[in-house]
């Protein structure tokens, strides 16, 4: 896998375009014999993933917060170095873990490789790449620094040029809520707002309120810089 990570530097840097980047990883992840690839970012309590995983299987991942569960996320965000994975069931699993992983199975996901790096600022972000035989990746030698160089490479690339996420946490908010962020993202303050809106402060500092829940934030300006990059305001 060494040389691999080494060409997927390579062509991940002389890829100039969303399409460019997703058609690389995707060959590239079929030629190390996987059959799927997942880059994950993770930010607060929102994620975003651009992955050729099935699209029901992501769908399914986000509307349902599974990152919250995923075994292969927990394991990447306590331990911070690659690894090698699978699926298989054992007796003392929880059968929260076990449901998880059937799930998975049935849209091919059975073990896999997954390079975490912490990117600053309490995130991370992840490659994965599966595939749909449960000791198809323990066949594979590993090198965490060489990995971890490689996707570091990779993932600044990537934020370089902002890629549109396939899938991201499905963040519910209503206008009122957003347009308190936006405002605020403008440098005004709750008391301006609500002059503005011709409401009261306590309804801008409830729809801030709600915002950050929903944003699993505990600051407004996290609240507003994560809106502003998610594009929702």
């Amino acid at each position: 896998m060494n040389q691999w990570f080494e060409r997927l530097t390579e062509q991940i840097t002389l890829a100039q375009d969303d399409v460019s980047v997703k058609a690389t990883l995707q060959r590239l992840t079929c030629e190390a014999g996987f059959n799927v690839f997942a880059y994950l970012n993770l930010q607060a309590e929102t994620q975003t993933a651009i992955s050729n995983y099935p699209k029901e299987w992501q769908i399914r991942y986000f509307d349902r917060g599974y990152a919250l569960i995923d075994p292969v996320v927990l394991n990447a965000r306590s331990r911070a170095e690659a690894f090698v994975w699978s699926n298989i069931t054992t007796p003392r699993m929880s059968k929260e873990r076990r449901a998880f992983y059937g799930e998975a199975a049935e849209f091919g996901i059975r073990s896999g490789i997954s390079v975490p790096i912490k990117t600053g600022f309490g995130r991370m972000a992840m490659l994965t790449l599966a595939s749909s035989e449960a000791s198809f990746a323990e066949e594979h030698d590993l090198n965490p620094v060489m990995a971890a160089a490689s996707f570091g490479q990779v993932h600044s690339r990537m934020e370089v040029m902002r890629m549109r996420p396939t899938r991201r946490t499905n963040i519910q908010m209503k206008a009122d809520e957003l347009t308190c962020l936006r405002w605020s993202a403008e440098g005004k303050s709750m008391k301006d707002i609500a002059v503005i809106e011709n409401t009261t402060y306590s309804n801008v500092a409830f729809f801030i309120r709600n915002a950050k829940a929903a944003l699993g934030v505990s600051s407004l300006p996290q609240a507003t810089a994560l809106a502003k990059e998610l594009g929702l305001i």
